[in-house]
């Protein structure tokens, strides 16, 4: 996949997990759902070939992308638990 691909299918994942997760980091921007949705496809092809044996091919195919919005929701739960949940934009 090339890398203005990578870029879409990770917008596209990190948006829809920030929507399945919600919380406070709902609305954050374009960015932030790239930069999630991108690491989330990488942890979600780690953590499937831990689980199978086998490694993912990251297509745009409907598999590759349950396996990044799996991975992209994994990791917005993982930062909400280090993070403790809480918003700091009430804060500035």
């Amino acid at each position: 996949m090339g890398f203005f691909s990578w870029i879409v299918f990770g917008a596209i994942a990190g948006w829809l997990a920030n929507v399945v997760v919600g919380g406070p980091n709902r609305r954050s921007g374009c960015l932030f759902s790239i930069l999630i949705g991108v690491l989330g496809a990488a942890l979600g092809g780690f953590i499937y070939r831990l689980a199978t044996g086998t490694e993912r091919s990251f297509e745009f195919d409907f598999p590759s992308f349950g396996v990044a919005i799996l991975g992209s929701i994994v990791l917005l739960a993982l930062l909400r638990l280090v993070r403790g949940g809480r918003d700091d934009s009430y804060h500035r």
